[in-house]
């Protein structure tokens, strides 16, 4: 499955806008033969819009994913957003997977808030492991700080994810993240990594880019730079169940000597 990585932050504050990035987005994606597209965390509204996170705020089946669905299915080709969910009077950090014909997949909300600003505006989700099928390919997600914790990723290993997606707001000076650990989680727990990132100055912020899909040999399959762009790369599940049969990662695991770590 081709995987389009959507390296923008977009116009923060501005949905409409963000709808019609996403929209060309898909239409190049589409084009080049992707079967999915991964946006930055917090795509739709902005990252950096203090108040009007909660003010921006829609239900996972509101109108935003609407509008998402319609160009998923117009484009034809599965897409995952980053966005601030309203569940009545809580705000959550989410990522929401639709599919090509405009199906709602799967809607994860981020566990691990990541600094004052996180913990300000949004609640923290519960599910550790969400999943859905993307074109024969098991997708789980995660968003940014999530993945730097390894019980988080060792749980979807272990649970078949052969495609983990990370919308990201990744800055300055944590760049490591990106250039490091995300190629050593994906061989560590066998599995190809979507780390898609934000980029430049948003309010206090400074984004680094970088965004990548890492391959289960821990080898980047493609990597942005600093700047707006849209990378792609492939993802074969048939090289993820070759990895794991080479490295024996997950079935030599002794979990009974690692019970005191949680």
């Amino acid at each position: 499955m081709r995987t389009a990585l959507l390296q923008s932050s977009g116009h923060p504050g501005s949905t409409v806008e963000n709808l019609k990035v996403l929209d060309e987005a898909a239409g190049r994606a589409a084009a080049a033969g992707a079967g999915l597209l991964v946006t930055p965390e917090m795509f739709l509204t902005g990252y950096a819009i203090g108040d009007d996170i909660a003010r921006l705020a829609e239900p996972a089946d509101g109108a935003y994913a609407d509008a998402v669905a319609e160009t998923a299915a117009r484009h034809g080709l599965a897409i995952a957003y980053g966005y601030p969910e309203r569940a009545g009077d809580t705000v959550y950090n989410s990522a929401q997977l639709i599919a090509a014909d405009g199906t709602r997949l799967a809607g994860y909300r981020k566990t691990h808030l990541f600094g004052c600003f996180e913990r300000d505006h949004f609640t923290p989700g519960d599910r550790q492991v969400v999943q859905a099928e993307v074109d024969g390919v098991r997708v789980g997600i995660l968003i940014c700080y999530d993945v730097e914790f390894p019980e988080n990723v060792r749980a979807h290993a272990l649970a078949g994810t052969e495609l983990l997606i990370v919308p990201t707001a990744q800055m300055h000076p944590f760049q490591f993240v990106a250039e490091s650990m995300i190629p050593v989680r994906a061989f560590e727990n066998q599995m190809y990594v979507a780390y898609v990132n934000r980029v430049g100055q948003e309010g206090e912020f400074e984004f680094v880019g970088l965004s990548t899909l890492a391959g289960p040999d821990g080898i980047a399959r493609t990597r942005a730079g600093r700047a707006e762009d849209l990378v792609l790369a492939d993802v074969d599940p048939a090289l993820v169940a070759a990895s794991r049969e080479a490295n024996p990662y997950l079935t030599d695991r002794r979990p009974g000597l690692y019970g005191s770590l949680v």
